[in-house]
């Protein structure tokens, strides 16, 4: 964690530079105190994390991508959340695999690293012996996700965009596609570096304990920016990495107002989405979670209401 700062911070690839221990912040919103929007059983993961008993989710506060559609959008945008110290995170951790939850699953914690990182070692020394995941945008530096070796198991990746133009009007991130690949190279990197076969790891029931999973959520109109991301990440590592294609993109209010995201005013269709899967089938693909149904309803955004289970 040397050469990764908050005072001046460059932890993320928008370098914003802010004192955030001097209370300033930066895209993110946040300054040098963790803010935890809530923490509790989850049970809307992916079937590999969320299983029967819930994944031990801490949804964190801010965020340095900001999507215009962010399903999150009340706790991104940094205005809820309760601050709470390492060393309450860490007990936080700790009471979360209490409740029998399947893993500690750390929502959006990029703006958060050093300190999170300090907690979960923390918990670790007392006692916690969950699989820990990483679950993030992917608009994360290399250094960043590298500095989690030894600390997380999981990552449960975004993966956004394939075109620039996308990613710079929908998340003011020109860069996105190449920050993206660059991090989840890294991702499969630390996690498979020790040369196991037999990698992703799942227990008996069929929960992952290791490995790294990339999530695409299809944005209405835009199919085509989903198969090049499924293109990619399956050109590039085959069965070694699950894709998740997800169709539970939400259209929300604020945007009613915002004429130049008109496309964003409505659902996915279930022929647009058909026609993502299909695609992923065509190329190969056999490691992938799929979503059957009608899923953009409210039972996927939990309420940000600070709970602490």
């Amino acid at each position: 964690m040397d050469k990764l700062s908050i005072n001046p911070c460059n932890l993320c690839p928008r370098e914003c530079n802010v004192r955030r221990e001097e209370g300033q912040m930066g895209y993110c919103r946040s300054d040098d105190r963790i803010f935890i929007a809530r923490a509790a059983l989850h049970m809307w993961e992916e079937p590999c994390i969320s299983g029967e008993k819930g994944s031990g989710t801490v949804f964190f506060s801010g965020c340095n991508l900001r999507c215009v559609y962010c399903q999150n959008y009340e706790i991104a945008a940094g205005g809820r959340g309760k601050a709470v110290s390492v060393e309450r995170l860490a007990q936080i951790f700790l009471t979360l695999q209490e409740q029998g939850a399947a893993n500690i699953n750390l929502v959006t914690p990029d703006h958060y690293v050093p300190g999170v990182a300090q907690a979960v070692l923390k918990a670790k020394k007392q006692g916690l012996v969950l699989p820990v995941v990483y679950n993030c945008s992917g608009y994360a530096k290399r250094e960043v996700i590298k500095s989690l070796a030894g600390i997380v198991d999981i990552f449960l990746t975004d993966f956004k965009y394939m075109d620039p133009a996308l990613a710079a009007k929908y998340s003011a991130a020109l860069d996105y596609p190449a920050v993206a690949k660059e991090a989840l190279e890294e991702m499969v990197y630390i996690t498979y570096k020790d040369g196991d076969e037999n990698l992703p790891l799942f227990d008996e029931t069929g929960m992952m304990q290791r490995g790294v999973i990339v999530r695409h959520l299809l944005l209405p109109g835009h199919k085509q920016n989903a198969k090049d991301v499924i293109r990619y990440v399956y050109e590039t590592y085959g069965d070694s990495v699950y894709i998740s294609l997800m169709n539970q993109y939400t259209p929300f209010d604020r945007l009613r107002d915002r004429p130049e995201y008109g496309e964003l005013g409505r659902k996915v269709t279930k022929r647009e989405y058909e026609s993502v899967v299909d695609y992923a089938i065509d190329l190969g693909i056999t490691n992938a979670y799929i979503q059957e149904g009608d899923t953009a309803r409210e039972s996927f955004i939990p309420p940000f209401d600070v709970r602490k289970e």
